[in-house]
């Protein structure tokens, strides 16, 4: 009797207070504007075009049509869009994760001649604009005959000073005396780093791999300068492309816009945690 009686006193759920309702209220609000301009392209997608131009414009569309997005993919190149977009975007999360690594480490546990020149000059890349190297780098790349491929595109985003500077901080914060052990059993520098240093900073390159494709995937900029082949064309320049004669059609616009944020929501959806964990060990690291 006794144990059926504390049993039902534990599922007995407790009041919610006046800051937790507050709070959760808030959460919602913030959800609802997060979410809304989502819902809005959705509605506007399955709206004719004459009904999207309409204005001023209204949320629900008066009759649901598809007439959008069947247009989008028999005018427009979606799937080799959604390819170029992925091989390039993880081209260049590899690229970086393997640079950002190795300088990392090589910054947080090695001691070389002009090291903390050579670290300011990453740091002072935190500082400028990719917009200002636009036309060095479209130059560069032009006298290196990469114009109008996807080396061209992929090369000039794997200078990832943001990224150096996170793992970096992350492996300054990894004990001395786990690599020092397995320096005591013979292994040498690349051994430690492959088999000590990688797995325990899985949690920091999932978020720097996840920033870096997110990056990647929404660059518009520097695919645009680099490339005219419409055959090359990312998704971002791609969507850009969807106009005719009468100007933007805008149901087709958020039509492209959905497709090109999907492949980001799900990557957040099935990585999230690996993002906020990234995050928090970055953060401990740097105290």
């Amino acid at each position: 009797m006794t144990t059926a009686t504390s049993t039902v006193r534990t599922r007995v759920r407790k009041r919610w207070t006046p800051s937790q309702i507050v709070l959760t209220l808030l959460g919602v609000a913030v959800s609802a504007l997060f979410v809304a301009p989502i819902v809005a392209a959705l509605l506007t997608s399955l709206k004719s075009e004459a009904e999207a131009a309409e204005i001023p414009p209204h949320w629900l569309p008066e009759h649901f049509t598809g007439q959008a997005w069947k247009a989008l993919f028999d005018t427009g190149n979606i799937t080799d869009w959604l390819v170029n977009s992925l091989v390039v975007s993880v081209c260049v999360t590899a690229i970086v994760l393997m640079v950002s690594a190795l300088a990392g480490y090589g910054f947080a546990r090695t001691e070389f001649r002009g090291k903390s020149v050579l670290m300011g000059v990453v740091m002072a890349g935190l500082m400028v604009s990719p917009a200002v190297l636009g036309v060095p780098l479209f130059t560069t790349v032009q006298q290196m005959g990469m114009v109008d491929t996807y080396w061209g595109m992929i090369l000039p985003q794997c200078a990832p000073a943001a990224m150096v500077y996170i793992l970096y901080k992350f492996f300054q914060g990894i004990p001395r005396e786990l690599e020092e052990a397995a320096f005591i059993d013979g292994a040498g520098r690349w051994r430690v780093f492959f088999t000590v240093v990688l797995p325990l900073s899985r949690s920091s390159l999932a978020a720097v791999g996840i920033f870096t494709f997110i990056a990647s995937w929404n660059n518009f900029l520097w695919p645009y300068m680099v490339t005219n082949n419409p055959d090359l064309m990312t998704m971002p320049n791609g969507i850009a492309t969807v106009m005719n004669s009468y100007g933007i059609q805008w149901a087709q616009l958020m039509a492209g816009g959905l497709m090109a944020g999907l492949p980001l929501i799900v990557v957040f959806v099935f990585f999230q945690r690996q993002i906020v964990a990234g995050v928090a060990h970055t953060g401990l690291a740097g105290q």
